[in-house]
């Protein structure tokens, strides 16, 4: 007697990964040459803004993604680029928006953006050495720029590619974008004279960088020039905690003859401000006035008696993000260095 025939094992059909889509595939999609939607998807100048456009919405429509290890062994490249920030920055307003502007003008090129922090205990150039010696990214933006910065001088002598969100003084060329912190206070300066102030108080970025002198020049020039009484606040910076600008404003405010003009630094700074000076009992628009600078517009929320400069970091970010895309590929931006001056004050 036979046991049971042994079962017969017929294999399920396996469902192969769908091939990746390439430059070849969307080129089949959109009828362009390979070349000419490889230069389409790194933003060339020399490929139609319409041409630009086919070809990355057939890129997100197809799903492409580049083979980053693949481009990385063809080219030398990583298409990436870090973006180096102080976390002491003013991350609820500027810098918030600054990095959301770079990553949206990168938007639809090769290239990706990273966060890359450094810390009030460490040195500067930490990141950059390792940006720099690792060949981790392309190029680096960086920001809070010294009038004689290392990392400037490291990057230029290695002929990394990089851009500023701030200027040097340092006699090397590069790409940069700044916000005319000069101009800023002196028309800061000219507004609250004009609403009757007399004794002037600044609250000034960290001593050491480029937009602190601009800052403190344009306040001191211009205070002078108005014939009114100015002085800085002691020991804090518009970078510091907001309880310690607070409590620096409280402190120098319970003192006579106090000060009745405030022009901050910072977003932050100025809403510390003003509640430093609210615990002394004073009241914004009657006892003193303050002028700020914001990104990202609320603080005519916070109170409507602030008198307000907008700061465009929104282009400055474009700017900054198209300027280090043409550094990588060594051909000249459109404009390499811009200066962004502002010329009015808001008031609600």
């Amino acid at each position: 007697m036979t046991g049971p025939a042994a079962p017969t094992i017929i294999p399920l059909p396996v469902d192969s990964e769908p091939e990746r889509p390439t430059l070849k595939t969307i080129a089949a999609e959109t009828g362009f040459a390979v070349a000419t939607v490889s230069r389409a998807l790194k933003d060339a100048p020399d490929i139609g803004e319409e041409t630009k456009r086919r070809v990355r919405e057939a890129a997100a429509r197809l799903g492409y993604r580049p083979n980053r290890a693949g481009v990385r062994l063809r080219t030398g490249k990583t298409n990436v680029i870090a973006l180096v920030l102080s976390t002491e920055a003013d991350m609820m307003n500027h810098t918030s928006r600054l990095i959301y502007s770079i990553a949206n003008a990168l938007r639809g090129t090769a290239y990706h953006m990273i966060v890359m922090p450094f810390f009030p205990d460490q040195d500067p150039m930490d990141p950059i050495r390792y940006i720099v010696e690792t060949e981790s990214a392309d190029a680096v933006i960086l920001n809070q720029t010294k009038p004689e910065d290392p990392r400037v001088r490291y990057m230029a002598d290695r002929g990394f590619p990089f851009a500023t969100h701030g200027r040097t003084e340092m006699g090397i060329e590069h790409p940069y974008f700044d916000f005319d912190n000069e101009a800023y206070a002196r028309i800061g300066v000219k507004a609250l004279a004009a609403c009757g102030r007399k004794r002037l108080i600044l609250i000034p970025p960290p001593r050491a960088h480029s937009y602190a002198r601009h800052m403190t020049t344009g306040f001191a020039e211009g205070a002078a020039e108005a014939g009114l009484t100015f002085e800085l606040v002691a020991d804090v910076t518009s970078d510091s905690g907001a309880a310690a600008v607070e409590a620096a404003i409280q402190d120098r405010m319970s003192r006579l003859p106090r000060p009745d003009g405030i022009l901050a630094g910072s977003t932050t700074s100025a809403m510390a401000a003003i509640s430093g000076a609210e615990r002394c009992g004073l009241v914004i628009g009657r006892d003193f006035d303050l002028v700020a600078k914001e990104a990202i517009r609320f603080l005519h929320r916070f109170r409507r008696e602030i008198l307000l400069v907008h700061e465009d970091v929104g282009r400055a970010g474009d700017f900054l993000a198209r300027a280090t895309v043409a550094a990588i590929e060594r051909r000249a931006a459109d404009l390499g260095q811009c200066l962004d001056r502002p010329d009015r004050v808001e008031r609600a």
